[in-house]
């Protein structure tokens, strides 16, 4: 497993169809995961510091974790198949499946980890050599520009990915 750090979240075009971006750490390959509007907006407020006036869905669950004296360890996006990616959740000697898109969410709340299979950044990662480092650092003033809304669609939050379902 490597660890990743979150790049941000965009609107790739001409489709409309949000991303999550992550980078992995000590290391030049960036793992673009296509997620559903919701999660976009999730992970952006998160990555802001926004705090909804009553929790949302994520919100909620890292303040269960919480009250419940549990934390959360990492998340692990363990495979890729089919075009779809598949994500764990880490907890003390359980795991609980999750889509990739929550769970980086939910870790973004928590300060847990994540970390990728060493197979799904062969197969899916995307090197970028050190010389363009000026296209990551043009994505990164979009990351300080966009805000949440920007990934709402006209049919609504959560609509489905490619694949025919939200990361």
């Amino acid at each position: 497993m490597r660890e990743l750090d979150v790049v941000g979240v965009r609107v790739e075009m001409p489709q409309n169809v949000p991303m999550v971006l992550l980078r992995e750490v000590g290391g030049h390959r960036y793992l673009p995961i296509w997620i559903g509007a919701g999660e976009a907006s999730a992970i952006a407020n998160a990555q802001e510091g926004v705090v909804p006036p009553r929790p949302l869905t994520h919100d909620l669950m890292a303040d269960v974790l919480s009250a419940l004296g549990h934390r959360l360890l990492a998340v692990h996006i363990t495979e890729l198949r089919a075009g779809t990616f598949y994500a764990v959740l880490r907890f003390d000697g359980t795991e609980v499946s999750a889509r990739p898109s929550d769970a980086i969410a939910l870790a973004l709340r928590t300060g847990a980890e994540i970390h990728c299979a060493e197979e799904v950044l062969d197969e899916a990662g995307v090197e970028v050599p050190e010389e363009e480092d000026d296209e990551v650092e043009k994505f990164r003033e979009f990351l300080d520009q966009v805000t949440p809304e920007d990934f709402e669609t006209e049919s609504g939050p959560g609509d489905p990915g490619p694949s025919g379902r939200p990361g």
